[in-house]
């Protein structure tokens, strides 16, 4: 019988685990991917597989760090961070690069692959913070698990969410440039944010 202290922590995980995969850089570097597939089921499972990668990590680094008593220092949460911003880019340039490929079911091989190391990378640029808030709700290491694990489960939650409604104006519309035009605007709002993003967290490191 799990205690109702315990599952408590555990339901804000889960709670904070959907707030967290709606953040902005999160939604935009998925969109990238998910925009690039005609087929409603790919674009729902790109979530799936972002919200897997992003799990896996924290569970590895989050789990390992409460366990140790240590923390991740301050400048390389922001080199973690900065990586980000320009990962946010490559898949900006990339989008526009690609967006008049004509998407076969054979190009759809590493689609998931994809989604899931974009999912693993913004789990290493998390990971400061989730160390810190998985310290100041769990005592034990087996908590640090249930804790991340749950939160992990609200990621994947709210990622598919985000994504299955992505992919139903592909479904209802009849339009063949829409694809395309939608891959530019998420590809150009990737580019737009990462330069941003690069800003911002380069601007820690320097001071």
């Amino acid at each position: 019988m799990i205690q109702g202290g315990l599952l408590s922590i555990l339901f804000l995980g889960f709670t904070l685990g959907i707030k967290h995969a709606t953040e902005p850089d999160h939604v935009i570097a998925v969109s990238t991917i998910a925009s690039r597939t005609k087929k409603w089921s790919h674009s729902s499972l790109a979530g799936v597989f972002w919200g897997l990668g992003h799990t896996a990590t924290l569970l590895v680094i989050g789990v390992t760090a409460v366990a140790l008593g240590r923390h991740i220092p301050e400048t390389v949460a922001s080199l973690l961070e900065f990586f980000v911003g320009v990962m946010l880019v490559y898949l900006g340039l990339n989008g526009i690069r690609k967006a008049r490929a004509d998407f076969k079911e054979r190009e759809q091989q590493h689609f998931h692959k994809r989604s899931f190391a974009i999912g693993v990378i913004h789990g290493l640029a998390g990971s400061a913070a989730m160390v810190l808030l998985t310290a100041s709700t769990a005592d034990t290491g087996l908590e640090a698990f249930q804790f991340i694990l749950i939160f992990g489960a609200g990621t994947v939650a709210g990622m598919f969410l985000f994504t299955a409604v992505l992919g139903l104006p592909f479904l209802v519309s009849t339009r063949k440039s829409l694809p395309v035009f939608f891959i530019r605007l998420t590809s150009a709002i990737s580019i737009v944010y990462g330069l941003y993003y690069m800003v911002q967290t380069g601007s820690g490191l320097i001071s």
